[in-house]
């Protein structure tokens, strides 16, 4: 069996895309959670993860790290991973590498935090822009391969490379257009999705370096967190 090590389910979107991919494939795996501030500097845990990051997938000997890695690598022994299709499994595989590697300004802008409710302080363009860039990759997604899913009928793993963003659309109060609030909807009525936030918000570790991010976004509406203990450590 699999095991993948994550980090805080409230804070760690790059956590949340494997793990949401396998629950929503169905493939066993074991959950180990490091918290934020205990465990990143271990040597134990470089071992696993030569770059001192979350997430990492342990098979057996095989250690995988890097949430676009794990999922090629899943890719590689089970199906379903991608779409069978291959125009959509391009256009899928395509806008995953651009969530990978892109939009900083949203991530920088809009730390993930599943457990709060935050009025942005202000809508820069470059923000603006990355969420229209969003919105289009998404309804582009919708309108060529059928919905309700990015690419067709089913859950793949371009839904799970956006599923921190449904999140972040959720915490900031974020309104996007039509299709893509349905897409939203959509994506927090699954059921690994519910899982996760529901574990998020019983989460009473709060990470100061997160937690100072959160608090420069904007005015807070709503913590629905479970009662706090704070950690000191800025690992990210």
């Amino acid at each position: 069996m699999y095991e993948l090590i994550i980090a805080n389910k409230n804070y760690s979107s790059w956590s949340l895309r494997p793990w949401i991919l396998l629950k929503s494939q169905e493939i066993p795996f074991k959950e180990t959670l490091i918290t934020f501030g205990d465990g990143f500097d271990d040597p134990a845990f470089r071992a696993l993860s030569p770059a001192g990051k979350v997430p990492v997938l342990i098979d057996g000997p095989i250690r995988v790290w890097d949430s676009l890695a794990i999922i090629e690598y899943l890719a590689e022994r089970h199906g379903g991973v991608w779409p069978p299709d291959v125009a959509a499994r391009a256009w899928a595989r395509s806008a995953a590498a651009e969530m990978h590697s892109g939009f900083s300004v949203l991530r920088e802008r809009c730390s993930m935090s599943c457990g709060i409710r935050v009025k942005l302080a202000e809508m820069p363009e470059a923000l603006m822009q990355d969420l229209q860039r969003i919105e289009a990759l998404w309804a582009e997604g919708l309108a060529r391969f059928g919905g309700p899913f990015l690419a067709g009928s089913h859950f793949t793993a371009v839904d799970a490379f956006f599923a921190p963003v449904v999140f972040r659309i959720q915490s900031y109060g974020l309104q996007p257009g039509p299709a893509a609030s349905a897409y939203v909807q959509t994506m927090l009525a699954q059921p690994a999705m519910r899982d996760w936030y529901d574990a998020a918000l019983a989460e009473t570790m709060r990470d100061e370096a997160h937690e100072i991010s959160l608090r420069a976004a904007g005015t807070w509406t709503e913590d629905l967190r479970a009662a706090s203990r704070i950690s000191l450590s800025s690992n990210g």
